[in-house]
């Protein structure tokens, strides 16, 4: 027997339950395909008031940035602004990441005001903080060094084929067309999208190349830091080299007893990427079902 238009909302809380379960296991599964690694994940750093701020991490990201930026936790006694864990974990205010797309927006200055914004922006985020790693502040070297002039400059490396190859692999999730629906629930990541925008205009005026990116952005990025920087305050320094190098770079004495720390930054970047789409796609499903539900409501209304 053929049901009539009264019998639609009974159909509809029937098949409901069995609706969102699947978008649920699709959510999932589509993170999944996405982000494959589930390995790590990263807490936010600090800013401990009164810190002095010694080193500019001037690597690219994919090149040992998160090692690093624990190595150097340790050596300066003091939190390091991790802008990949800082910004992209979705555990930070919404307010940070539109700070980051305002200065990237007044980027490159163009005038007075331009820089007064993009130094004020640089001292809201790095104070109380012994160094900065990773983009954006790989690409700001030369404003940090007006903000830090007895900051040392450091640039960790990597063999520059292996880094575009990596770092192809983070453009090719940050840059999806649909990251902005997904995110747009989460008020700490719905800018995200904008801020990697900004990224990719300001490694386009640095570097030529948008995503895919070459070897070549890698090669002009030294060629850059050596053009700005004096070449007794930069360092390029590899983190397979461990302690040493580094220690000797910034005075320090090797830690005794203490293994170089490696971090994966790429399976701890993977990782949290994944969480925050099934976060976002989650999300996406309360609101359908709360659409849902008004509907049902209104066809029972009428029935």
């Amino acid at each position: 027997m053929t049901e009539g238009p009264h019998s639609l909302p009974r159909l509809f809380n029937r098949c409901l339950p069995s609706c969102l379960a699947l978008l649920s296991l699709y959510a999932r599964h589509l993170a999944s395909l996405l982000l494959p690694s589930d390995n790590m994940g990263a807490e936010l750093s600090a800013p401990e008031p009164g810190t002095e701020f010694q080193v500019i991490g001037a690597g690219l990201s994919r090149t040992g940035t998160a090692s690093f930026s624990e190595a150097l936790r340790i050596l300066l006694g003091g939190p390091v602004y991790h802008t990949g864990t800082q910004v992209s974990t979705g555990k930070g205010p919404a307010s940070e990441m539109l700070s980051w797309n305002t200065l990237l927006s007044h980027w490159p200055s163009r005038t007075a005001s331009d820089k007064a914004i993009i130094h004020r922006i640089l001292k809201e985020r790095f104070d109380g903080f012994a160094a900065a790693t990773d983009v954006p502040a790989a690409q700001l070297v030369e404003e940090l060094m007006e903000i830090y002039p007895n900051a040392k400059v450091i640039c960790t490396t990597r063999d520059a084929e292996s880094w575009a190859k990596s770092v192809n692999g983070l453009s090719s999730i940050a840059l999806q067309w649909f990251l902005g629906f997904v995110l747009f629930p989460l008020p700490s990541m719905r800018h995200f999208p904008k801020f990697c925008e900004l990224l990719e205009t300001q490694w386009h005026y640095l570097y030529g190349e948008r995503a895919p990116m070459t070897a070549q952005t890698y090669h002009r990025h030294v060629e850059w830091l050596k053009g700005v920087v004096p070449e007794d305050k930069l360092v390029f320094y590899s983190v397979k080299d461990g302690w040493e190098p580094l220690c000797k770079a910034l005075g320090k004495e090797v830690p005794k007893n203490m293994p170089f720390p490696r971090i994966n930054d790429a399976e701890a970047v993977d990782k949290l990427a994944k969480e925050l789409i099934t976060k976002g796609l989650m999300r996406w499903a309360v609101v359908f079902a709360t659409a849902g539900i008004a509907v049902a409501a209104f066809w029972m209304s009428r029935a």
